[in-house]
C-alpha cells in the first residue's frame, strides 16, 4: 500500500494526516514531511494516524525523532487517532507518552 499525506496549516498549527502502512520501505517519506513541517517552526504539529493500519519500528523511530526535535524547538508534537493495532505497538514500546496521544 502506498503512503500518502495531507497537510493543513493554520495559525502556527500543522496537521499531517497519514494514510497507508508505514514501514522501512517508505518511512523516509514520513521523515521528509515531518522535517519540512518542523522547519516551518510551528507551535504545534499533529500527526493523524487514523488511516494507518500498520507502523513498524522504523516509522516509530521517525516519530520519536520528530517529537524530540519539536520539544527542543518549543513545539507541541502529538499523534492522534491511532488505530488499535498501532496504539498497541506504541503502548508496548512505551513511547505513547512522548506523543501526547489523542483519540
Amino acid at each position: 500500500m502506498a503512503l500518502s499525506f495531507h497537510k493543513e496549516a493554520d495559525n502556527g498549527r500543522i496537521l499531517i494526516s497519514v494514510e497507508g502502512e508505514v514501514d522501512v520501505s517508505n518511512a523516509q517519506e514520513l521523515s521528509d514531511i515531518l522535517d519540512k513541517a518542523l522547519a516551518e517552526k510551528p507551535t504545534t504539529i499533529e500527526v493523524s494516524l487514523e488511516k494507518v493500519p500498520y507502523i513498524d519500528s522504523t516509522g516509530i523511530g521517525i516519530l520519536v525523532k520528530s517529537a524530540h526535535i519539536a520539544a527542543e524547538n518549543n513545539c507541541e508534537f502529538c499523534v492522534s487517532h491511532p488505530q488499535n493495532n498501532v496504539l498497541r505497538v506504541l503502548t508496548l514500546l512505551g513511547v505513547g507518552s512522548e506523543f501526547n496521544l489523542k483519540d
